[in-house]
């Protein structure tokens, strides 16, 4: 099968994440500066496209209108929010986003705890708490068009006293992006990335699953980012606006005889299997991905059809017989506090045991998916399915 492909000029980053009870891959392909999926202009405070592009949500139909109640009162969290319309991003379409408290908009079907990593449409992604103030809410609207999600005075968890921010994304059906700033008190390259990333712009990746024949229950996903849109931060102040425009992809053409013939920024070819056209392949990568440090997404799915193998089996005995002796240990130093062994790891003890916490500087902080329901605040009930 013969896929489009678009890689181009290309450096190779390597990404590792660490410090959760999952382990990911992913793979970085970082583009160069020319935006070969969308073009970007930025509207300064004195230009009357920003106010043109700020959606004030107050004047919209309060019906349509829904306060998430949970992403207002909690920090780090996630909410799915169902479109009414096919949102095409990098040429493909979207009928379900994820919303997250840090100020950005997750698009992978796959969500795990670490979304800031690729992926988003990122207003201002940075550690935002709307948990700790009480005007802060998260705010989104749909009317058939349009999606406009709206971070309405949050404050950043880490650094409280540098004030409230307001800033909104709208996604059309069209597939333009609409970054709009009402109220940034401080410059965005200011914003500390110590706890969380600080991110503006756009990110999409491609996920590869892979069997483990060792291990016939588990698979591993890897995370490709093959594009990343990197918008300038120091251009975000108080009323400005950022428009994005999308390109021609060779997903949009529906015939071999269109696809061939296209002249566009990729180099198209149509598949007769699937009786598509497609914007990336994987062979690019086959020569780099052995170079790559990486790990992995381990999930566990259906069961796939095969026996378990006797190392599994010896394994899984194996762990359960150290697990039984530890749990025999543990009853007896209970029961026998004067005992040798007692003694013996009371006086060896550390002085402060190591806590379960995700590293600092990591760059990928954990999110949770909330679940669907709904929470008061400041007058305010949503109780709707995000």
């Amino acid at each position: 099968m013969n896929n489009c492909t678009t890689f181009g000029s290309l450096s190779i980053k390597t990404g590792i994440q660490t410090g959760s009870q999952d382990a990911f891959c992913f793979i970085f392909l970082q583009e160069d500066t020319d935006h070969n999926y969308y073009t970007s202009k930025t509207y300064g405070p004195s230009d009357p496209m920003s106010k043109d592009l700020w959606v004030n949500i107050d004047q919209m139909d309060k019906e349509k209108v829904k306060i998430h109640g949970i992403l207002s009162n909690t920090h780090r969290q996630a909410a799915r929010v169902n479109l009414s319309f096919d949102f095409p991003f990098y040429g493909h379409f979207l009928r379900e986003i994820t919303v997250a408290t840090g100020g950005f908009i997750y698009t992978g079907d796959v969500v795990h705890r670490m979304l800031t990593a690729t992926q988003y449409i990122a207003p201002l992604m940075a550690n935002f708490d709307p948990s700790v103030s009480r005007n802060s809410t998260v705010i989104y609207f749909d009317n058939g068009t349009a999606l406009v999600v709206q971070w309405d005075h949050v404050h950043l968890q880490d650094n409280y006293n540098l004030g409230s921010f307001t800033f909104q994304a709208t996604l059309h059906n069209t597939g333009r992006i609409v970054f709009a700033y009402k109220e940034i008190p401080v410059e965005v390259s200011q914003i500390s990335s110590v706890n969380h990333p600080v991110k503006v712009g756009l990110s999409d990746a491609f996920v590869v699953v892979h069997k483990i024949q060792q291990i016939p229950n588990v698979r591993r996903r890897t995370i490709y980012e093959y594009h990343r849109v990197e918008l300038t931060k120091t251009k975000i102040t108080n009323s400005t606006a950022v428009e994005m425009m999308p390109l021609p992809t060779c997903l949009q053409f529906t015939s071999c005889s269109t696809c061939i013939s296209s002249q566009i920024n990729f180099n198209c070819s149509w598949c007769h299997r699937l009786n598509r056209s497609d914007t990336w392949t994987l062979s690019p990568l086959a020569p780099f991905t052995h170079h790559l440090s990486k790990f992995s997404l381990w999930d566990n799915l259906m069961p796939d059809a095969h026996p378990l193998h006797t190392g599994l089996i010896l394994g899984i005995l194996l762990v359960m017989l150290i697990m039984v002796a530890g749990v025999l240990i543990t009853v007896y130093i209970y029961h026998h506090p004067t005992s040798a062994a007692s003694l013996f790891l009371i006086e060896r003890r550390p002085s402060r045991w190591p806590a379960m916490k995700f590293r600092r500087g990591s760059g990928h902080p954990a999110y949770a998916e909330v679940e669907p329901v709904g929470q008061e605040k400041e007058g305010f009930i949503e109780s709707e399915q995000c």
